[in-house]
């Protein structure tokens, strides 16, 4: 038997003995699955295997060139950093090819009566195909076989399940609560218990058995039950699955007493992502492409792990893969919309939710893409509408829950929202995201204290997600609260969490200055302007950091690095209309000191014209001083100001010529000044375009500036325009 070739006779045999059993969710994976395997090298091109593998691929790319040779370049870093871990046996890697420890059971087919038992078995599963669970619960009476058995506990089960949803619907509408239970669970307990006491249960068996234990309540004994379950018969995926169901923490995943199988390597990363330790889901992913090349599920799970690591990029690339290879694909296409939601993309949303549409417009994931969709386009009313059609045909679809509260929250139905999170977390409470909606809910009601609770159950769930630290200190520094240092404690967490926007450290700076620590300020602007110049980002944060760190080192007599900063705010022209900075001048106002040489305060009023507001102006200026062939140059830090009354009093003394500024390129040193005593030149650098100016006072204002030169000395006490006549 080659290499692979025992991978695909156990999933051949096992989506058999599911599709018997009427397990089909766990037959259609392992028979995907079974096609997903990678011929093996040896293996002649006309083989049936070889073929039916690469009957998935597109003819553009090779089933065995496809997981994840196919994305984008930028994917690479962190396929370089799972194969690094992998490699260096951080985790046990999957058992090699053709090697697995459990047997794959024969079917038990025993205990069919001689008179047609085969053939009431037969007829039970059409029954049972048909939705009549009671019929072909019927038809199996007096069976006593382990097959027969199964199929007619299950089929009970399911006519109990059924007939709950409808007195559900009957007493609280499709969407209500209620406290009905299965009427079939007590009596399928009692009959399985005592056939698992005297061993006469298979693997199915304990399945059901552990669904009894789950919908009862017994999450304890129907985890021990699920355990027996997957370790006997270890490709049923719908038994993995409830038994990850019940796996909320890792202590309780560690306890675990599992077989050595190659598929508890698909348990543990499926069980990984669930706990939010998507590092570890994808390198388990990344072991098991190694035999499972053109699994489509495994790319999904990595697809959603990036997703969930903020990696939108990469995961769309994934997403795109996955719609050409199979375009009636509805599985993992709402998680794609929410990504597509996150990016803004309204066309590639627009496309999928009219492929979905097309394709089965009444499964869950669809109606929540289109609703997604409808979101997008801010249409709320619409999106709730659909999110209630996707509970409707699923009332426990977790992220309908969620993003239904969120739509409610933008429609200031804050009840509505309450009630949606709520109902999330009763299906989840391990979902991060209806704990922050909460939080976020609360905050608007002007409720922090209870906002402040839920912000901290979210974080502690997702401890590596810079948003909810982010909210977390919003939260601390509301009104009510003003608890400073906590916000700087969560503002510190968030910067250490991969805070993409750059809130964190922006912030952080903020704080620190408004506390007094203009060192940790500093260092905090410092490195969010670094950030925001890797990024290529501009803003009115580029701006504060650097009037901030000019003022900062100008106070510590760093003359250089003022100078610096200073040079660079002359460079920033905004995000504006393409305006000339030389057109935005506003006005100017002055103030002079003396200290032996002549020191110049020149302010250049600029309109931001990035800004809305038209009051806020942003004062971008730098000046290097000359005073009467004095080789000693002086450079000083220009603050920005929003003083109105300034520019005023100085307009009035440009009226009154108290003193002349004239372009030097206009004024050559050759053109006498009358009625000055002095005149300085200077230049004033807008951008990359020096302005060369003069200024000439008369000699009154001269004299009244010599006798005022003790005050000059200290920028505190220099004469304000007020004191002018």
């Amino acid at each position: 038997m080659s290499s692979k070739e025992s991978y695909r006779v156990e999933l051949r045999s096992a989506a058999r003995q599911l599709s018997d059993r009427c397990l089909y969710s766990a037959a259609k994976w392992a028979a995907e699955l079974l096609i997903d395997i990678e011929p093996d090298a040896h293996a002649p091109a006309s083989s049936a295997s070889s073929s039916a593998a690469s009957a998935r691929a597109t003819p553009s790319t090779s089933s065995a060139a496809r997981p994840l040779s196919h994305l984008h370049p930028a994917a690479s870093a962190y396929r370089r950093r799972l194969r690094s871990a992998a490699s260096s046996g951080d985790i046990a890697a999957t058992p090699p090819a053709g090697v697995s420890y459990i047997s794959t059971p024969v079917p038990d087919d025993d205990g069919f009566n001689s008179d047609g038992g085969n053939d009431r078995y037969l007829l039970a599963k059409s029954y049972f195909d048909c939705r009549d669970y009671r019929r072909a619960a019927h038809a199996l009476r007096g069976q006593t076989g382990k097959k027969a058995g199964f199929l007619r506990c299950y089929a009970l089960y399911l006519a109990g399940e059924k007939r709950k949803e409808e007195e559900m619907i009957e007493l609280d509408g499709s969407l209500g609560k209620s406290d009905v239970v299965n009427s079939e669970l007590i009596s399928l307990e009692r009959e399985l218990s005592s056939l698992r006491r005297i061993g006469s249960i298979d693997s199915f068996g304990l399945y059901l058995y552990g669904l009894v234990l789950k919908d009862k309540g017994c999450e304890s004994l129907a985890v021990t039950v699920f355990v027996e379950s997957v370790n006997s018969f270890p490709w049923n995926w719908s038994a993995w699955s409830e038994l990850q169901s019940l796996c909320t923490s890792t202590d309780t995943l560690n306890k675990l007493n599992l077989k050595n199988h190659w598929m508890k390597d698909f348990f543990l990363a499926s069980a990984y992502q669930e706990l939010k330790m998507h590092e570890e889901a994808l390198k388990r992913y990344e072991c098991l492409l190694g035999v499972f090349r053109s699994s489509d599920y495994i790319q999904s799970q990595i697809a959603t792990a990036l997703y969930s690591l903020r990696e939108l990029d990469e995961a769309e690339v994934i997403f795109e893969d996955l719609l050409r290879n199979d375009p009636y694909r509805v599985e993992s296409m709402d998680i794609y919309s929410n990504l597509l939601y996150a990016k803004e993309c309204f066309s590639a949303l627009s496309f999928l939710a009219h492929r979905v549409f097309l394709t089965d417009k009444y499964r869950p994931e669809s109606c929540c893409i289109i609703a997604n969709y409808y979101s997008l386009k801010g249409q709320h009313e619409k999106s709730v509408l659909y999110f209630r059609r996707a509970l409707k045909l699923n009332r426990k679809y977790l992220s309908a829950w969620t993003l239904m509260g969120h739509e409610y929250v933008e429609m200031k139905n804050t009840p509505a929202a309450i009630d949606a999170y709520r109902r999330a977390i009763e299906i989840n409470p391990r979902d991060y995201r209806a704990w922050y909606g909460l939080g976020q809910t609360y905050e608007v009601m002007n409720m922090p204290f209870y906002a402040l609770y839920y912000f901290r159950k979210s974080s502690y769930l997702q401890p590596n997600d810079s948003r909810l630290w982010i909210a977390m200190a919003q939260c601390y520094e509301s009104a009510p609260l003003q608890m400073l240092e906590e916000a700087i404690k969560c503002y510190t967490r968030a910067a250490n969490s991969n805070d993409s926007e750059g809130i964190a450290l922006h912030q952080l700076a903020k704080l620190h200055g408004v506390l007094g620590h203009s060192e940790q300020a500093a260092f905090f602007y410092k490195k969010d302007l670094e950030r925001m110049e890797a990024e290529g980002r501009q803003g009115p944060n580029m701006v504060e950091a650097m009037l901030y760190l000019a003022r900062y080192y100008k106070s510590e007599k760093k003359l250089e690095e003022a100078e610096f900063y200073c040079t660079r705010l002359l460079d920033y022209t905004g995000e504006g209309d393409g305006k000339k900075s030389s057109e935005r001048i506003e006005d100017s106002s002055n103030r002079f000191s003396l200290d032996g040489h002549w020191t110049f305060w020149f302010m250049k009023f600029f309109e931001n014209i990035g800004v809305a507001k038209a009051s806020e102006i942003s004062l971008l200026a730098y000046v290097k001083f000359r005073a009467m062939g004095s080789a000693q140059e002086e450079t000083e830090n220009i603050a920005m100001e929003n003083n109105f009354l300034q520019m005023h009093k100085f307009s009035k003394m440009w009226k009154r010529r108290e003193f002349r500024m004239i372009p030097r390129k206009e004024a050559h040193h050759d053109i006498p000044i009358s009625s000055c005593t002095t005149s300085t030149d200077f230049i004033i650098s807008i951008g990359s375009r020096p302005c060369y100016w003069s200024i000439a006072y008369p000699a009154s204002r001269a004299s009244r500036n010599q006798r005022s030169s003790s005050q000059a000395e200290h920028p505190s006490t220099t004469p304000s325009m007020a004191d002018e006549p």
